[in-house]
């Protein structure tokens, strides 16, 4: 399957109950089916919703492109995990992404970098593509960003080994996460140009996209430095996320925004 130029994301968290979700869904896979630029391939979209919806979300979108995953998976295939879900089941019931290593799990459930490498192997083994979660704490240079980047996406890929599959990487400085404002344009450009370099596991195809306050116009603002963008509560209107569509659509044609 040809992969989309542009890709973008959402996760719903835990802000919408389960009728919420699904409504939501609906009116999501309403714009995806009319959407020239995802009908023919250009543009992929995926959803996170939490985990209860995720076999109703599958079944809304199934006549759509849009690809559902889940928020999180276990750090082991199965076993005395009390609360935990599997890789393995999120494929089973139609998931084919799973994010992995957010800043909100690292901080407030303390998960560390071999827990986050143990997720990576298990959702490429389980056929599904990793939403990886990388970004420094504190503001600083990009430089020194995408150093720290490069060390978590190192720390994250220890256990990939020969596994093979696509990963897709979502930069997230975790001080522009719920900011009124995304990170400067310079920066997300430096940053995400740098780990496109990153050296990688040979059977890894790697596309990179940003997080972090996204909204309408910064895709086109970073140019070709981006694969797309894993947005937040911007996305949870299903109009503004239309709208976002129609950017990366218009930004893949050429058009001005």
């Amino acid at each position: 399957m040809t992969q989309p130029t542009l890709w973008l994301g959402t996760s719903l968290k835990m802000y919408f109950s389960y009728t919420q979700t699904l409504d939501w869904c609906r009116a999501v896979a309403q714009i995806a089916r009319q959407h020239s630029a995802m009908r023919d391939g250009r543009v992929g979209l995926f959803v996170l919703p939490g985990f209860p919806a995720i076999p109703a979300a599958v079944e809304i979108f199934a006549d759509t492109p849009v690809r559902v995953g889940a928020q999180n998976i276990a750090p082991a295939a199965s076993g005395a995990w009390t609360g935990e879900v599997s890789a393995e089941m999120v494929q089973e019931l139609g998931g084919t992404l799973a994010e992995i290593g957010h800043a909100e799990r690292r901080r407030h459930f303390a998960e560390n970098d071999a827990q986050i490498a143990a997720k990576i192997a298990l959702a490429l083994q389980s056929r599904l593509t990793p939403v990886l979660c990388i970004g420094e704490a504190q503001h600083s240079t990009p430089e020194t960003a995408a150093e720290e980047c490069a060390r978590q996406l190192e720390h994250a890929l220890a256990e990939a080994g020969s596994l093979r599959g696509s990963l897709l990487l979502a930069y997230e400085p975790q001080w522009a996460i719920g900011a009124t404002q995304p990170a400067p344009d310079s920066h997300i450009r430096a940053v995400c140009r740098a780990l496109r370099q990153q050296p990688l596991p040979s059977g890894i195809a790697l596309q990179v996209v940003y997080g972090g306050s996204a909204g309408p116009g910064l895709l086109s603002r970073l140019e070709d430095s981006v694969d797309g963008l894993f947005l937040g509560r911007f996305a949870h209107d299903p109009a503004a996320l239309a709208q976002m569509l129609d950017e990366a659509a218009a930004l893949l044609a050429g058009e001005k925004v």
